[in-house]
């Protein structure tokens, strides 16, 4: 039998179902083969989002409405695999086996539309296409069918892949294991690094071979990617830590919230020790450690008292009638989660006006530098750029710098980064508002407020706005990808990271309502509403402003939350 120090501390196996060896497995030979793979996949399918309007009007030959509606849909088909592709993962199948299932359908999705560029080629000539085929509605099939499969393949994959790279540090053993869990933090920062990269090329290289080189040379790059993907995470696989499933977790959410009710008039025991928990070392929750008693939300621990009728069956116990206190401590801790879930929303409603507003101020800017003219959506690449350059500079820097001052092996606490990066997104916004401001009284001393021409002043001044919100990304976004996955129950951590990254989804939901509610409050009396279509005569400077306290709002909310939140305790 193999020494049990030589072994990882977190139940983690390697393929053929030992205990996993710290020495053979893991670390950083195994999570960088996992980066590679979220590199490839995530560079293939940011080439078809950037570009798939440009594709669905120009080659499919769809209306502006048409191509507008065909894309939301796939994009929420996307963010709602995220989720089922975590639950399929936690529960049943485990992170590796669905990530190459799915990775795989996501394979044969882009040959499919390969497939569809290739029969547009061939429909312009008759003699290779039969007479009786209806090529336009063969094309579109052929296209929407593997669009879907892209979109099942790759959201489905995307959180399993994630979490099974942070699986391969161990970080719930003794001291020994510093090293590992701070690389665990690191593996965060370089994963998200390496999304970012992929995003700057799949749009600059890829969207440009698309244009001008056609849409089967783009589509095939695409598919070699994620096949490159797919041979990097198989590559792997005699040296991955792998954590078995633990079943569903909704039914074990819905047995604390069932025994605690049928528990509601009885009294909780004095010594929390009382409480039910199965003996031994073993865990009431396979692929997860015991997780120790903790005060609050108390009503749930009734789930865990124990009768006398019980004790005389206690290895026969039904969890319909009574749960062991690790599972109360799993609900407790979504539960407690969810406070800080729903503050980084707004923060990605701000994130997504990189995608709208910010563009829209940029159009209405003096876009030349020299002869040369800066298209307003390509200055998002400051935020790319901004992220690229400060998760180096994050990691080698600013963690020895903030370790020095706090004692920890991270530098601050997932937590504490998320609060920076709050920070930052409220000053973007009141960047923003004071570049709007500025441009509005330089149209106002112009006298052009009434014309439908850009000011002049140069679409530099937008720079520091993104650049703040890429600080902000960098601090925020992969804090909460890192908070998600250390405070989660083990057995639900793709569940958990795929509801992290649920917020950009309700993010953008909510960055659509609001602007639905602006004109409905600021057109009364006669005013002119902030976001008019002609931004001279508008106040997007207003908008910004209130973004900015919404923020500020948001952020004091987090602190609150944050400084009375409780860490999970793992036994």
């Amino acid at each position: 039998m193999q020494n049990t120090l030589e072994c990882t501390g977190d139940g983690s196996v390697c393929i053929r179902g030992h205990p996993a060896s710290k020495k053979h497995t893991g670390k950083w030979k195994a999570s960088s083969l996992t980066i590679v793979c979220s590199f490839c996949l995530y560079l293939a399918i940011s080439s078809i989002s950037k570009n798939l309007v440009s594709y669905l009007t120009k080659v499919l030959h769809e209306t502006n409405v048409a191509a507008a509606r065909n894309v939301s849909p796939w994009q929420g088909t996307t963010f709602l695999a995220h989720l089922v592709g975590a639950f399929i993962a936690d529960s049943y199948l485990g992170k590796y086996w669905t990530a190459l299932i799915f990775v795989t359908i996501f394979i044969i999705g882009m040959m499919l539309l390969v497939l569809s560029a290739v029969s547009l080629s061939i429909s312009t000539n008759p003699q290779v296409w039969p007479a009786w085929t209806d090529t336009v509605s063969s094309q579109h099939t052929i296209f929407f069918f593997g669009l879907y499969m892209v979109a099942i393949g790759y959201g489905r994959q995307n959180p399993c892949v994630t979490s099974f790279g942070a699986d391969q540090f161990d970080d719930l053993t003794d001291d020994t294991d510093e090293e590992e869990r701070t690389k665990k933090s690191s593996f965060f920062n370089w994963h998200h690094f390496t999304l970012n990269a992929g995003a700057l090329i799949s749009g600059t290289i890829i969207v440009w071979i698309q244009d001008h080189e056609g849409w089967l040379w783009g589509f095939s790059i695409a598919a070699l990617f994620v096949a490159l993907g797919l041979g990097s995470f198989v590559l792997g696989s005699s040296l991955y830590r792998f954590q078995k499933p633990g079943g569903s977790p909704f039914v074990r959410m819905c047995q604390v919230i069932v025994v605690a009710t049928l528990n509601f008039d009885k009294d909780l025991p004095c010594d929390c020790s009382l409480l039910y928990e199965i003996q031994g070392q073993g865990s009431a929750i396979e692929g997860s450690r015991k997780l120790e008693h903790t005060t609050g939300l108390e009503f749930f621990d009734k789930a865990a008292i124990v009768t006398s009728t019980d004790c005389e069956s206690v290895g026969l116990l039904n969890t319909w009638k009574v749960c062991a206190v690790t599972q109360v401590e799993e609900f407790k801790i979504l539960i407690r989660m969810l406070p800080i879930w729903a503050t980084m929303v707004l923060f990605t409603t701000v994130l997504v006006q990189m995608f709208s507003t910010f563009i829209e101020q940029g159009m209405v800017m003096d876009k030349h530098i020299g002869s040369f003219a800066i298209p307003a959506a390509s200055f998002q690449s400051v935020d790319v750029i901004t992220v690229l350059a400060l998760v180096p500079v994050y990691e080698r820097i600013l963690v020895p710098v903030f370790r020095k001052f706090t004692g920890m092996a991270n530098g601050i606490t997932p937590l504490q980064r998320m609060g920076v990066g709050l920070f930052f997104s409220t000053l973007s916004m009141v960047s923003a508002a004071m570049v709007e401001s500025n441009r509005l009284q330089i149209l106002q001393d112009k006298g052009l407020v009434d014309q439908n021409v850009a000011a002049p002043m140069s679409i530099l001044w937008q720079g520091p706005q993104y650049f703040l919100i890429g600080a902000g990304e960098v601090f925020s976004l992969i804090g909460s990808n890192e908070f998600f996955y250390e405070e989660s129950p083990e057995a639900m951590r793709s569940i958990c990271l795929a509801f992290s990254n649920a917020n950009i989804s309700v993010g953008n939901y909510l960055s659509s309502f609001t602007f639905s509610l602006v004109p409905v409050f600021t057109a009364r009396g006669g005013s002119p509403v902030w976001i008019p279509d002609n931004l001279n005569g508008g106040h997007l400077d207003r908008f910004f402003w209130m973004m900015a306290g919404l923020s500020f709002l948001n952020l004091l909310t987090f602190v609150f939350y944050a400084m009375r939140y409780k860490c999970k305790k793992a036994s």
